[in-house]
């Protein structure tokens, strides 16, 4: 049987429901005119009416009797086989109640309400003579959303303006007002287009791709580049490939503020906007795209990690760009990392992945090697920047042999490198990943330093919020002006520097250049980030000063020289992957410099590294540019002390608002790991997390470290059946594969 032709249930036949309550399966009987595998239905469950799925034939534990019928039938296209097959195994893979992962399958607006018309906004004709900023505010939504048509009050939301401000366009006829249906198919991509010349080691890679595309089975392949070297180019003719074999294609980004520009590239390369899924769509694009997704009806999803879990049609290519950023694992609800779970959901769908990245993860690294445990990967490698760029040159300013005034934190040899940039016209970026203006804010009377009253955690000063800030829950309070310990007036300080004082020093040092600051925090929505990258790349500012959002992916044509404050910041602690995350961010932060060298007069771009540790040994390896040698050190090291890839960890988060309680069930349940040791896994702790408060709640960790092969689901699952009753109030979660130890 054709995997994407579900299976159909007589009329009358016992069939079992996955609904999103907490429940599990139940078993309905088939309405009037049967039921297809994988159909949202409407069902009763007491006195409510549920959304859930067909999931297969009943259990058959209960009297068909006192079965109850599926009540409606929900409009939407049957999830397929290999989606169902996938949620099941996503589930036990991540030890995820089955009806929390159908949840987040099913996370569009109304998807159990009927299609209807509605009244939307197109753009029709030019702007009016008379275009206030509101007026322009509402025409930039529309033309960064390709045309799509909004509800008259949804597009004056987007745009922050009145709605009157949009009924005036249509009086002028810059908009016109038709009626449409709710969920409209996406316009074509046409991959017969051009795409950008390619040199020989891009073409090849594109082959490679395009090959495996052809052949119709699952693989996985590593497309390692330089930053710079032209990887997106590559990866969308595989897109090309798959549009053409008629397949869809989905390309995750990790960031929302990379879309734009990304987006602009699709629509050049294949003359129409694909889809986008991420948190600053509207309600009614995520309803619109989840059904055309599973109805086949477009081509080309551009989206954040959910958007894996939408019910495509039939998948064959799945890109996961930049695969190494730790923005892909979720800590929240369902613990997953979307690298790992596109690889299984490619395994089922036959369809090829590409994982690209300048600086890929160790476990990609080893996977793709010729090592123990490598070979499941192939890998591509570009080697050489795209053109006529270059890669930048690195060096090192050792901070010991620099003259600091206290309070300062750009060196005279920095200062002195961005002087002579800005004499030439070029642009250059100072990189701290610290948001915020201040890390702690002490009192030079008594040293306390002002931390959550929720959270075991110092509070950090935002200066332009005017606001003490957790980073942990989120929590804010006023900047004190009083010590909250000692009362003593006048004596708070804030200590260290974050991006925004980082940028009062920038406007001090600098006071005729135009600089910007790129923090997250600052923006007050993803379509503010997006203005203002594409201002700098326009050229709009001198000095960029950013956080880690700058590292992702941007291209800023006129910038050549990157500045990193403080390169030992990530060098602190005791994470396992400290090290192989600050090589990532040295390299990818570097990278922004020179990555154009013809549209900044073929300079090269330099990247200088402020350091304490100028021996230390991931510094050097930056400064090396040795790649190859680093990775495999990285996972000699892992290899040696069997941490991952060469063995399997998981993390169990316990919390309570009672410390003593959590403390207590913690204990005990170390003391019934019997399942654990069974598959020859190690148990560490109980033991308080790093933050060990976090709103209100106390928190204790254990990890289990167990070998390569070992059925670590199922022991957990085993051992977690066996335990005592939870108290009241406690939580329990499970990381498979945890990526942070906080």
């Amino acid at each position: 049987m054709d995997s994407h032709l579900p299976h159909v249930f007589a009329p009358g036949a016992r069939i079992g429901v996955l609904t999103t309550e907490p429940v599990g399966l139940l078993d309905y009987l088939a309405p009037e005119g049967g039921v297809a595998l994988g159909q949202l239905v409407v069902v009763p469950l007491g006195p409510r009416r549920v959304m859930g799925a067909v999931w297969g034939p009943g259990q058959g534990h209960f009297d068909a009797a006192r079965l109850r019928p599926v009540a409606r039938l929900i409009d939407a296209q049957p999830l397929t086989p290999g989606m169902i097959e996938f949620l099941d195994r996503a589930a036990d893979y991540t030890l995820t109640p089955l009806p929390v992962m159908l949840r987040m399958a099913l996370r569009a607006p109304d998807l159990d309400r009927p299609p209807a018309e509605r009244r939307v906004i197109h753009r029709a004709g030019p702007a009016p003579a008379r275009l206030t900023d509101a007026r322009a505010a509402v025409l930039r939504v529309i033309d960064d959303h390709g045309g799509a048509g909004f509800a008259p009050s949804e597009l004056a939301q987007l745009a922050g303006v009145g709605v009157s401000v949009v009924r005036g366009l249509v009086a002028a006829g810059t908009l016109v007002e038709t009626a449409a249906p709710v969920d409209m198919p996406f316009p074509r991509l046409d991959p017969s287009l051009p795409g950008k010349a390619l040199d020989a080691e891009q073409s090849a890679a594109a082959q490679a791709l395009r090959a495996g595309i052809r052949g119709g089975a699952y693989g996985t392949t590593l497309l390692r580049g330089v930053t710079g070297s032209g990887k997106t180019e590559v990866y969308l003719e595989a897109v090309a490939e798959a549009l053409r074999q008629g397949r869809q294609a989905l390309v995750l980004l990790p960031e929302i503020a990379l879309s734009a520009e990304f987006l602009d590239r699709v629509e050049t390369r294949f003359g129409a906007r694909p889809g986008e899924w991420h948190s600053g769509i509207t309600r009614t694009e995520r309803r619109r795209l989840w059904h055309m997704a599973g109805r086949g009806e477009v081509g080309l999803v551009v989206g954040a990690r959910s958007a894996l879990f939408l019910p495509f049609r039939d998948l064959g290519l799945i890109v996961v760009d930049e695969e190494h950023d730790s923005s892909y694992k979720q800590d929240e609800t369902v613990y997953y990392n979307a690298r790992d779970m596109a690889v299984l959901r490619a395994s089922i769908e036959q369809a090829q992945v590409v994982l690209a990245s300048a600086t890929p993860s160790v476990e990609s690294w080893v996977n793709a090697g010729s090592g123990p445990g490598g070979g499941k990967y192939a890998r591509l490698d570009l080697r050489a920047r795209y053109g006529e760029a270059e890669l930048p040159q690195m060096g090192a300013i050792d901070l010991r042999e620099e003259e600091m005034p206290s309070g300062r934190w750009i060196s005279p040899t920095l200062a002195a490198a961005v002087d002579q940039r800005l004499g030439r016209g070029e642009q250059a970026l100072l990189f701290l990943n610290r948001r915020g203006y201040a890390p702690i804010t002490t009192c030079r009377a008594c040293g306390h330093q002002v931390g959550c009253d929720d959270c075991d955690a110092r509070m950090v000063e935002h200066r332009f919020q005017k606001r003490l800030v957790c980073h942990q829950c989120g929590a804010t309070k006023p900047v004190p002006t009083a010590c909250p310990a000692c009362g003593v007036e006048g004596r708070m300080a804030a200590v260290g520097p974050g991006v925004e004082r980082l940028g009062e020093e920038v406007a001090a040092r600098f006071p005729n250049a135009r600089a910007v600051v790129l923090s997250s925090d600052l923006f007050t929505s993803a379509r503010a980030i997006k203005d203002t990258i594409a201002r700098i790349a326009g050229g709009e500012a001198d000095i960029i000063i950013g956080t880690q959002l700058v590292a992702k992916g941007h291209n800023f044509p006129l910038l050549t020289l990157v500045g990193v404050i403080d390169a030992d910041l990530g060098l602190q602690g005791a994470d396992l992957r400290a090290a192989e995350r600050s090589f990532q961010l040295m390299r990818q932060v570097a990278g922004r410099a020179g990555r154009f060298g013809g549209d900044a007069g073929g300079r090269r771009g330099l990247a200088l590294l402020q350091t304490h540790q100028p021996d230390h040994p991931v510094i050097r390896a930056i400064l090396s540019g040795d790649d190859e040698a680093f990775w495999d050190a990285e996972a000699a090291q892992r290899r040696a002390a069997q941490m991952p890839p060469f063995s399997r960890l998981a993390g169990i988060i316990l919390s309570h608002p009672d410390q003593p309680v959590v403390e207590a069930y913690a204990a005990e349940l170390a003391r019934r790991a019997a399942p654990l040791r069974e598959i020859g896994a190690e148990l560490f702790g109980p033991a308080p997390a790093p933050i060990a408060r976090v709103r209100a709640r106390y928190r204790v960790r254990m990890l289990i470290r167990a070998p390569r092969q070992a059925p670590v689901q199922a022991a957990i699952s085993a051992w977690l059946a066996g335990a005592p009753k939870a108290p009241a109030n406690l939580r329990l979660s499970v990381d498979i594969d945890p990526q942070s130890f906080l």
